[in-house]
């Protein structure tokens, strides 16, 4: 049985080959429409909208947990605060991602979401479903918050630049970090982020080598060093380091109010740039370095067909 295999070199490269007709009679599949392309059909399916539910879930206990850890890890006064903070972040999203990954993927973050849109590994239109449903889970996480948490202690477990307090001479001043400087942190922790944990996920041949566990035991990890790495770098008082996850900071910032909203953008605004460029990044390495299993349109082939149909 072997030896017919054996005998297709290179020499016989016919071995092994149907003889085509000078003419083909096969129809020619006719090209895909921006809807299809988009995956408007999958705002129809049921499996979808069950799935959007697991984000809502999943995205709403990451708010109460990792807010009200940093509320009281704040309010206890120890010591490295911001390392017990990172561990517990840490472990905390590394369960909630195996607990959510059955059910949608585990994506309960806009962030995974939008990118793996970008590369091609979700339609669009599921990850708009799934990036509506983690706001929706990121408010009813911060409203869990608000219930047992009252007064200017829920204000620290938000994403926040600079934080109100009373000066040397009792009036009120703004102490955090500028603008600026937020922005390049928050969209370098984005980026590292993609760069060294999410890639594990999307690459199918990493995953499937590592391992569900670990690579969402690296992902917990990551974050955890870079919630770190954001809130003890820069050294201002105020600044609640980078957010890594643009549904937290809304929900916090809608039951809040108040000065969370100050410079909420950048929340939004610096991770979207994140993801382009390490969408850029996966265009610019060899083919073979990375291989996706997904829904294989990414936002060139949007692009290419809304051109197209625009030039029709």
């Amino acid at each position: 049985m072997g030896s017919n295999t054996q005998d297709c070199d290179l020499e016989n490269h016919a071995c092994g080959l149907k003889i085509q007709p000078l003419i083909s009679t096969s129809k020619q599949q006719p090209p895909l429409t921006l809807g299809e392309i988009l995956g408007v059909n999958e705002l129809m399916s049921l499996e979808v909208w069950q799935a959007s539910v697991g984000e809502i879930l999943g995205t709403a206990v990451l708010v109460f947990m990792l807010d009200t850890i940093i509320i009281s890890t704040v309010n206890s006064d120890v010591k490295m605060a911001s390392l017990i903070i990172s561990v517990l972040a840490a472990v905390t999203i590394t369960i909630l991602l195996l607990a959510v990954a059955p059910i949608s993927g585990g994506h309960i973050n806009p962030i995974i979401s939008f990118s793996a849109a970008l590369v091609g590994l979700i339609s669009i239109s599921r990850a708009a479903v799934y990036i509506t449903a983690q706001c929706l889970g990121a408010v009813l996480g911060a409203l869990a918050v608000r219930a047992v948490i009252t007064g200017d202690a829920f204000s620290m477990g938000g994403c926040k630049l600079k934080t109100i307090v009373t000066g040397p001479n009792g009036l009120p001043i703004s102490i955090g970090l500028e603008t600026g400087p937020a922005f390049w942190m928050e969209f370098i922790c984005c980026f590292i982020f993609l760069f060294a944990s999410i890639w594990m996920a999307y690459d199918y041949r990493q995953a499937k080598e590592l391992g569900r566990v670990k690579v969402f035991t690296y992902v917990g990890a990551v974050i955890g060093l870079l919630v770190f790495v954001s809130s003890s770098a820069t050294g201002k008082k105020g600044y609640s380091g980078a957010g890594i996850n643009p549904a937290r900071c809304f929900g916090a910032a809608i039951v809040g109010e108040g000065h969370l909203w100050d410079g909420h953008w950048v929340f939004w605004v610096a991770p979207a740039m994140a993801c382009v460029g390490f969408y850029f990044y996966t265009k610019v390495i060899p083919r073979d370095h990375h291989q996706f299993k997904g829904y294989d349109h990414d936002i060139v082939d949007v692009i290419k067909t809304a051109l197209a149909m625009r030039n029709k």
